[in-house]
């Protein structure tokens, strides 16, 4: 399991963590707030990532955590 955080466009913070659920999948959580105020969880799965660095999962993690919270459906 890996853990990640920042800041979202719209001042959003989180804090999540992600984990491989297969070779080439991961699944994440994140937790969003504002000025410490609990606002909503929010979790995913990103496909296609076999043969990707650490460090370009962990990026992906991170967009997709934004633009889950910043452009919901």
């Amino acid at each position: 399991m890996a853990i990640v955080s920042g800041k979202t466009k719209n001042g959003f913070t989180y804090e999540g963590d992600y984990q491989c659920a297969n070779s080439d999948r991961v699944t994440w959580t994140a937790t969003y707030r504002l000025r410490g105020h609990f606002y909503g969880m929010r979790h995913g799965r990103i496909d296609q990532l076999k043969g990707v660095s650490v460090k370009d999962v962990d990026d992906a993690v991170r967009d997709d955590i934004e633009s889950t919270w910043t452009h919901p459906i």
